[in-house]
This record gives C-alpha cells, structure tokens and sequence, in this order.
C-alpha cells in the first residue's frame, strides 16, 4: 500500500478513546488529518455534550467536519458520506492520511463502504410522520419489527427519525431497510480499521464518570445557552444523548439528577448497541484501550 492510498478509521465506542488515539496518530505520520465521522459532533455550540476535541488541540492539526451544523438543521448521513468523501479525495490528492474518528457504525460504513442509499417519497414519508404523530413511537417501532425485525432490533424506539426512514423504505423499495446495508467492502483499497477495546465494567464506570465530568464542566448551561439558537426545533439536535435529557430537566419534566441519571443509563445502552455493530466488522483491527504502547501498536498496523 502506497501512503497515498491510506485511509485510517479508529473505531469504538463512547469514552474508549477515540478522539485521543486518532490525534496521536495523525501526529506520528506528520500528514495526517483527523475527520470526524460522529453525527453529533457536526454541530455547532455542541461540545461539551459530544467530547468534542478542544478547539485549541484542533488548531494544532487539521481536523475536518466539526462544527458544520447549525442545532436547528438536521443531519443526513446521505448528505454526511458526500462531505466526507469529498474530504477524503481532498487528503489524498495532498497525499495527506485521513484519520477517521467515529461512534456511530452508520455513519463510519456510510464513508468508507459501498452504501448507495434509497431515494425518499415526501408522501410516503409524510403519511408515517403522520402515524407517529397520532400513534407514537413505539406503535411505529412495533410496526417496524412486524415488517422488518432485524432493522427493529437495530432502531431505538426513540430515534423517531430513523424510525420513520425505515418504514419509508421498506414500502418504497418493497425490502428489509437492512437491505440496504452492503457487505464489508470498502471504497477505499488502503484501509485501516483500528477498533479500542474496553471491558464491560470497565466502560461503564467511565460513561458514568464522563457524564459526572460532563455537568461539572458545565453540560446543563451548555444546553441552555442553546436555547435562543433554536435546539428544541432540530430535529436531530434535540434528541442527542444527555441534550434530551437537559432539555427535558429545563422544561421541567425531570428534575436534574434524573436528567443526569437517564443520560449515563442512554448513553450505557448506547454504547452497548455501538459495541455489537463494530464487533460484526471483521476488518477492525482491537486494540486494548488502555495498553502502554497503545500508540506503537497503532502504528504497526498503520504503516
């Protein structure tokens, strides 16, 4: 492999140290440039919520796709694997090494694999936003396992937006929304997988200690602050892990130890589904999270 055909993902997920390992490898080849593949980090004003990387260590190197969004517009991973790629191309005409860093599994194969997504239909897609405005979602989600049970097993019932997309395919298409997913075949020929092992208990004693740090370093007054900016109204601003629940505890519908309470339980949960989906990627290389030579071994299979 040719170092301008290299592509890195490093993988895992929440709190097993991503973010981290991505920079100390871009810094270690000297060309590389971090992109971030997690949908919540597109957003602006959204930081402390999301572990973004400070802004002063992303001045310290290229870091692309943080801080695109406004909170009121909706992220689409259709419109996201377009950016992405065209970052991609752009790194490798520099012969500069993209590192991608990324939680969400959609959103990392939408980049790096052969995903071609469905057309949509505003009145199919109206009809059931319908439905879940009268019916709620978990009426809608039962109704995706009755039609669709492996991407039920997938889709929270809470993800109200995805839920919608699911059902939207399935009749548009006449398939399983799974269906759609490809096999592991990437785009791009020099790709790198790198996934961060963490033991169960040992992750979630450290999403319950981010969380703590999370409010400690102000979460709650993050979340209000973007109030006059229009989160309520976005659709999938609104709906983050820890925002949701924020939100909820300022309109008064929690109080704020339950806000807190019910984000380590989601993002617990969370993490859990992230786990499963990678551990499916026979191409992700694990590496033990909290090993000396973390580094070192990165690099090894880096290049």
């Amino acid at each position: 492999m040719s170092v301008p055909d290299r592509v890195v993902a490093v993988v895992g997920p929440t709190a097993s140290g991503k973010s981290a390992l991505a920079v100390e490898i871009a810094r270690r080849l000297g060309s590389g440039e971090v992109v971030n593949v997690d949908a919540m980090q597109l957003y602006r004003g959204m930081d402390v919520g999301t572990a973004k990387t400070p802004t002063a260590q992303r001045a310290e190197l290229p870091h692309h796709l943080f801080d695109v969004l406004d909170v009121t517009e909706t992220a689409s991973v259709a419109e996201f694997q377009a950016q992405a790629r065209r970052v991609i191309a752009d790194c490798l005409t520099r012969a500069a090494t993209p590192v991608l860093a990324g939680g969400s599994a959609l959103y990392v194969r939408a980049v790096v694999d052969r995903l071609d997504f469905p057309g949509t239909d505003p009145t199919i897609r109206q009809r059931w936003s319908d439905e879940l405005a009268a019916r709620g979602p978990s009426a809608l989600h039962a109704e995706l396992a009755r039609r669709d049970p492996a991407a039920a097993a997938q889709i929270l019932p809470t993800n109200e937006r995805r839920l919608v997309r699911a059902l939207e395919v399935v009749e548009l298409t006449g398939e399983p929304f799974t269906a759609t997913m490809p096999g592991y075949d990437s785009v791009y020929p020099g790709l790198v997988m790198l996934g961060l092992d963490v033991p169960r208990d040992v992750l979630e004693a450290r999403l319950a200690d981010r969380v703590d740090q999370m409010w400690a370093d102000g979460f709650v007054d993050e979340v209000r602050g973007l109030l006059p900016r229009g989160i309520e109204e976005g659709r999938t601003a609104a709906l983050a892990l820890g925002y949701q629940q924020i939100l909820a505890f300022l309109r008064g519908e929690l109080t704020e130890d339950e806000a807190r309470a019910a984000t380590v339980a989601g993002t617990r949960k969370f993490a859990r589904r992230q786990d499963r989906q990678f551990r499916k990627d026979p191409r992700i290389h694990w590496l033990p999270y909290d090993a000396p030579d973390l580094t070192d071994q990165a690099m090894a299979l880096v290049g």
